[in-house]
């Protein structure tokens, strides 16, 4: 009966997939009218010394002996009028995943920035040219200030450049109060932690939500089940493991499906409350 129940979630949040294809690395659903695709950027073993804090028989526990896969992904959404780009990985095969989504890079309206970590901005621009020539790229104010003022990143600076004024910040919303709409169906959501500004993206349309949340975790096996477990990539692990416990029990209390941008195919499903953690069931 739980199976049946979940399954139904699963089916009303992710209302349908036209296109899922494993091998192309794609997953294609819907969100009301909006039609997303989780398009995979790469793929390597797992490394689960990444994570911080975490003793032998917690890995021992949820990591097979014979490893995982780890995964970077970006996504696509096709709302009514526009084409939208959250993050764009290492910057190569996302212009091939969106090919075969029938997408051109210039046909991108608005590339939302989840954080500036390199694996995220790789394909915003090249020998100082913009990739996206008509897109605004949309990054949090505190994400903005860190990585450009604060502790100025070259590459970062250098992937902003060409985009000149059409780079937008803002200031995302916390989880608990009340969403601001930052482009029409899409909010921005506070997930501080991971670095000073890292933001997830709540979809909002027609009934229908689903929360794209970046790098809210790194090791799905272990953050799951565990989520106060952070990663030394994190940040402030602190701050990244109390976001990250936040926003999984936001998605389990609401029903609300997520997407995240270093979990595997299909990379989106449901989050249930299981013990003192959480479990993820993937969409099928």
């Amino acid at each position: 009966m739980k199976r049946k129940l979940l399954l139904g979630l699963l089916i009303c949040v992710i209302a349908s997939w036209s296109f899922a294809s494993q091998s192309d690395g794609i997953y294609t659903f819907k969100v009301g009218q909006m039609e997303v695709s989780m398009m995979v950027d790469r793929e390597n073993p797992g490394n689960a010394k990444i994570l911080a804090g975490a003793d032998d028989a917690v890995l021992k526990r949820y990591i097979p002996a014979d490893g995982f896969t780890h995964s970077t992904n970006t996504f696509l959404i096709k709302a009514p009028g526009t084409n939208i780009l959250v993050d764009t990985g290492f910057g190569q095969v996302v212009f091939q995943k969106l090919d075969k989504l029938g997408v051109k890079p210039e046909q991108i309206n608005a590339v939302l920035m989840t954080h500036l970590h390199g694996d995220h901005i790789g394909g915003l621009a090249k020998d100082g040219k913009a990739l996206f020539p008509n897109a605004k790229i949309y990054v949090s104010n505190k994400e903005y200030d860190y990585f450009t003022r604060t502790q100025v990143n070259n590459a970062v600076v250098a992937a902003l450049a060409p985009y000149a004024s059409r780079v937008v910040t803002f200031d995302p919303s916390d989880i608990g109060g009340k969403l601001t709409e930052l482009i029409p169906g899409i909010f921005p959501i506070a997930a501080y932690g991971h670095t000073p500004g890292h933001t997830a993206y709540m979809l909002d349309n027609s009934g229908s939500r689903f929360i794209i949340w970046g790098d809210l975790l790194h090791v799905a096996l272990v953050q799951f089940p565990v989520p106060d477990i952070s990663s030394t990539y994190d940040t402030d692990q602190k701050a990244a493991a109390a976001v990250r416990r936040q926003i999984m029990n936001y998605a389990a209390t609401n029903k609300i499906s997520i997407g995240g941008m270093h979990m595997v195919y299909p990379a989106v499903g449901a989050v249930t409350a299981d013990g003192n953690g959480f479990k993820f069931t993937p969409a099928e």
